[in-house]
């Protein structure tokens, strides 16, 4: 020992010390009940950590509806317009009272450095929608995406292999197959209650074309504001304009769909409705410009790709409201729409069975009728979520098809197994599209 008074112990200081020690052990922290999962809180081990990449318009309003949910943490959020960061910043940081979200505004270093990250929205612009994904996925990520899941085919094959790949959960936007009308009308049809389906109808909302030109040239703001190469992604090159922000771009046919662009919606409604695995192969008839598409599934029924002019509200004669969807068969029709508070039917006898057709639904699938929710349940149990990749790859595979159809004017087979048109190389080239260096799968 040292013969040193500054730093000896005396017994009394160790006594002291140890009572000190002891006492410190008895009166125990206090933790907080929501870090131990008490009071019906997740605690943070058992919570699904989120990101967001894309959070304005569509993606602020999916992440005001994730927030709410009690076992998800938000931890980052990215997108190339710095208002937007903020924003979504703030958000986060409101729900959970700190400062602790990160931002970034390229999602490559979002994905790179955060191996924290269990699960992400893309809620980017439609150009950027399957890349995003896929990167996502090879990350470790499990993703959920807005609609449009893909601008082509090749695009939408992407995914579904990466996901196969990968072993990821994804869930595309779809969000009326997880809503109870919407439920309703799609287990009427697939259970038989109508008899043998023979003609489906979905709104397509068509919009005429898309612009192919340029936008005059403007100053682009600083990098930090706004980073415009990143804005483009794999999209062709173009000068800044103002005219794409704020959903501009979704008028231009390199950053955007026709057809696919609403038919994201409905396609997967109307198809879920039939036996899917019994559509090996569809036929599309052109009827011209401001027409009704007519397509013909092999298993027999005629899937009827609706047009409706004006506002997305104006009624027609199968639905009122936007995003509906209809199946006739020979015991009678039903059909839902958004704005509807119970399935439109062409018998009111139909909504005997209201109540027991979604408890069935519920109990055969173990699913919830909220589409976030299920997508978190499957985060945890690792099955498929109800707008899995394969339901949403077929349901794009038929609208971006019918976009070939209409940019090609005339009619076309398409093999879903393939994603091949037969006899028709140019449609077949029409399945992908360039994309720009090094914004590429």
């Amino acid at each position: 020992m040292r013969n040193d008074n500054s730093t000896r112990i005396t017994r009394r200081q160790a006594l002291s010390r140890g009572a000190a020690a002891a006492g410190a052990m008895a009166v125990p922290w206090f933790v907080p009940a929501s870090a131990l999962g008490l009071d019906g809180a997740t605690a943070p081990s058992e919570r699904i950590v989120m990101a967001g990449i894309g959070l304005g318009g569509r993606g602020s309003y999916d992440l005001s509806v994730m927030l709410q949910q009690k076992d998800v943490q938000w931890v980052a959020v990215c997108d190339v317009v710095k208002a937007r960061r903020a924003a979504a910043k703030a958000s986060v940081d409101a729900t959970y009272g700190n400062q602790d979200c990160a931002t970034y505004h390229d999602m490559r270093q979002l994905l790179s450095e955060r191996s924290d990250v269990d699960a992400v929205l893309v809620a980017t612009g439609d150009r950027w929608h399957a890349l995003a994904s896929v990167w996502a996925m090879r990350a470790g990520k499990d993703v959920y995406c807005e609609k449009p899941a893909c601008l082509t085919l090749a695009e939408g094959q992407a995914v579904v292999e990466t996901a196969r790949r990968y072993g990821r959960v994804y869930q595309t936007g779809a969000q009326r197959l997880s809503e109870p009308h919407h439920v309703f009308a799609i287990e009427m049809a697939r259970s038989g209650r109508l008899g043998p389906i023979h003609t489906v109808y979905a709104d397509c909302r068509w919009r005429d074309g898309l612009r192919r030109d340029w936008l005059p040239a403007e100053p682009e703001p600083p990098r930090e504001e706004l980073d415009w190469d990143l804005f483009l992604g794999p999209a062709p090159w173009r000068p800044y304009n103002t005219g794409y922000l704020n959903s501009g771009w979704y008028h231009f046919r390199d950053l955007a769909t026709d057809v696919a662009m609403w038919g994201a919606h409905t396609v997967a409604q109307a198809l879920a409705g039939l036996d899917p695995d019994s559509i090996s192969s569809i036929e599309f008839e052109y009827a011209g410009p401001d027409a009704t598409m007519v397509t013909r599934l092999s298993n027999g029924v005629k899937l009827v790709l609706f047009r409706v002019s004006g506002s997305v509200w104006e009624a027609c004669q199968y639905w009122h409201g936007a995003c509906g969807e209809r199946f006739d068969g020979p015991a009678g029709w039903v059909a839902a729409a958004d704005g509807y508070s119970v399935t439109d039917v062409s018998s009111p006898a139909l909504l005997n069975s209201y109540g027991r057709v979604l408890s069935e639904y519920r109990a055969r699938t173990q699913r919830p009728l909220d589409h976030v929710r299920d997508f978190l349940d499957c985060v945890r149990s690792r099955r498929e979520p109800v707008a899995s990749p394969a339901v949403m790859y077929r349901s794009m595979s038929i609208c971006l098809a019918a976009d070939i159809c209409e940019e090609l004017k005339r009619n076309l087979k398409l093999d879903l197994q393939t994603a091949e048109f037969a006899h028709d190389a140019e449609a077949n080239r029409l399945r992908c599209r360039a994309m720009r260096a090094p914004y590429m799968t």
